[in-house]
């Protein structure tokens, strides 16, 4: 799980782009606190052949990611 709340971008896809490329996991939960994150984050998953589910959790936002 990465939990990029209270970051803007570009942190949180750089947050998500270490642990990808840290461990290549076949699923990944992102929690993030702005549009323009899932937004960038999203973009950053599918270049990495990554599927993403977003929720809405009460002003946040959980990004699932599935191989």
């Amino acid at each position: 799980m990465v939990d990029a709340r209270g970051y803007s971008c570009p942190t949180p896809v750089i947050m998500v782009q270490k642990a990808v490329k840290g461990s290549a996991p076949k699923q990944l939960e992102v929690l993030v606190d702005n549009q323009c994150s899932v937004e960038n984050v999203t973009r950053f998953a599918k270049s990495a052949g990554y599927a993403v589910k977003v929720s809405a959790l009460d002003g946040d936002f959980k990004l699932e990611l599935n191989k």
